[in-house]
C-alpha cells in the first residue's frame, strides 16, 4: 500500500496506539474523581497539557474533540462575547469548512463577515486584509497552511498588522495542517487550533490554544471541566495519545522535513518528466507535506479509483468537503478554471513514505493519464 492522503488523516504511530491501549486498560479513572485512580488520571491530563503547551508558547490549552470543534469554539465564543455589538468578522475564501461554515452561520445571524481573496498561488491578499481591519473587528481567522495546496500564509505579518490597527481584535489561526510539520512557537496569534489525527495521533481529539490575556465564553457547558471552558469528562487515553504524537512529530524534526521536501520534489519532477499539460496548484515554497497538481484532460475522480487498484491512495482535496458537489472552493478562489479543478489531485506525504514508492506512483499515474487522454473517456 502506498498512502499519499496524509492531509486527510495519518497512520497513528504504533507507540501512540500502545500508549492509548495501556491507559485505557490500566489508568481508566475519571479525572474528576477524588480517589487515587481519578487523581492519577488527572495527573496524566495535566502532564499532557503541559507537554502540548510547550509546542506553541501560548499559556492556555483546551482539549476538544478535534479541529472542527476547536475552530467552531474559536469563532462562536468570540461571537457570543460580542453578540449585542455591531462587530466585524474577517476570514479568507480558502478556509477549512469548520471555519467557513461557522462564519456563514454568523452571517445568517446578521453579523458582518468579510471574506478576503487570495492570489493565484493561494496566498491571502494582505493589502485587502489590512484595509478591512478596524476598531470594530472582533475576530480575524486565517489558516496557517491550506489543506489542499500546502500554501503557507503570512501569519506573523497578519498578526502584526492586526495588533497595530486594532489591538483588541482577536486573531485565530487554524493550524491543523501545520502542527507537526512547522514550528509554531512564537506564532503571532491569540488562538490556535490543532487536530491529533493530522500528525500521527488519534482521531477524535484536538485542542484550542489560547492567549492568556483574554478569556472566551464556554462553548460546551456542564460539569465545568477544562477550567470551565469545555465541559465533559476528559478523553484521557486520547489526550495521552495526542501528547505523545506531538512529541514524536517534533523529534528529529529537521530531518523529517528534509525527507518530505525530497519526496515532494521527486514526485513532482518525475510527473513533469513523464507527462505534459501538468499544472502546479499552489506556491513553489509550500509545506513539504502537500503537492497539488492538475492533470489537464483528465478527471481526478477517475484517476483516484484507477490508481487505487494498485493500492495507491490519493485525494482530490479536503476530505471534509468530499460530500459537496461542484468545484473546490479553494482552487476556484485561486482562479483555476473548471478543467484545471476537475483534473486536480492532492498528494500528501508523511515520514513513512519513500522514494521507491514515488517511482511506482509516477509510473502508474503516467500510464493512467496517457490512457485516459488517448481514450477521451473523461468527457
Amino acid at each position: 500500500m502506498i498512502y499519499l492522503d496524509n492531509s486527510a488523516t495519518t497512520r497513528q504511530y504504533d507507540e501512540v496506539t500502545d500508549r492509548i491501549a495501556k491507559v485505557s486498560r490500566e489508568e481508566f479513572g475519571n479525572p474528576s474523581s477524588l480517589h487515587s485512580l481519578g487523581l492519577d488520571a488527572e495527573k496524566l491530563v495535566k502532564r499532557s497539557r503541559k507537554d502540548l503547551k510547550d509546542k506553541t508558547g501560548l499559556k492556555k490549552l483546551i482539549f476538544t474533540s478535534g479541529g472542527t470543534e476547536a475552530d467552531n469554539m474559536a469563532v462562536f465564543s468570540v461571537a457570543r462575547k460580542y453578540r449585542r455589538a455591531n462587530k466585524k468578522y474577517i476570514t479568507t475564501k480558502i478556509e477549512h469548512p469548520a471555519v467557513l461554515e461557522a462564519m456563514k452561520r454568523l452571517e445568517m445571524d446578521g453579523n458582518n463577515v468579510i471574506y478576503i481573496p487570495v492570489d493565484s498561488e493561494g496566498i491571502v491578499n494582505i493589502e485587502v486584509l489590512e484595509k478591512e481591519i478596524d476598531k470594530d473587528t472582533a475576530l480575524v481567522s486565517v489558516m496557517t497552511v491550506n489543506n489542499e495546496t500546502g500554501a503557507i500564509q503570512p501569519i506573523n505579518e497578519i498578526g502584526k498588522i492586526i495588533k497595530e490597527k486594532s489591538p483588541k481584535t482577536i486573531f485565530h489561526t487554524d493550524a491543523v495542517q501545520a502542527f507537526g510539520k512547522m514550528r509554531l512557537k512564537n506564532l503571532n496569534a491569540d488562538m490556535i487550533s490543532i487536530s491529533g489525527h493530522k500528525f500521527h495521533g488519534p482521531k477524535g481529539i484536538g485542542a484550542l490554544y489560547l492567549n492568556d490575556k483574554f478569556n472566551i465564553l464556554p462553548y460546551i457547558v456542564g460539569g465545568g471541566q477544562e477550567s470551565g471552558l469545555r465541559s465533559g469528562t476528559e478523553n484521557v487515553p486520547s489526550i495521552c495519545g495526542i501528547s505523545l504524537a506531538a512529541d514524536m512529530s517534533y523529534t528529529n524534526f529537521d530531518k523529517k522535513m528534509k525527507k518530505l521536501t525530497s519526496l515532494n520534489e521527486y514526485l513532482y519532477e518525475g510527473l513533469m518528466s513523464e507527462l505534459t499539460d501538468i499544472k502546479l496548484n499552489g506556491p513553489q515554497n509550500r509545506l513539504p507535506s502537500v503537492l497539488n497538481v492538475s492533470f489537464l484532460g483528465t478527471r481526478a475522480e477517475v484517476l483516484i479509483h484507477t490508481v487505487e487498484q494498485d493500492n495507491i491512495y490519493v485525494s482530490t482535496g479536503s476530505a471534509c468537503s468530499a460530500n459537496k458537489n461542484g468545484d473546490s472552493d479553494v482552487l476556484s478562489a485561486m482562479g483555476l478554471n473548471h478543467e484545471e479543478i476537475e483534473g486536480a489531485i492532492r498528494f500528501s506525504f508523511s515520514e513513512f513514505n519513500s522514494i521507491s514508492e514515488m517511482d511506482i506512483v509516477i509510473d502508474r499515474f503516467a500510464k493512467a493519464v496517457k490512457r485516459f487522454r488517448k481514450l477521451g473517456s473523461f468527457r
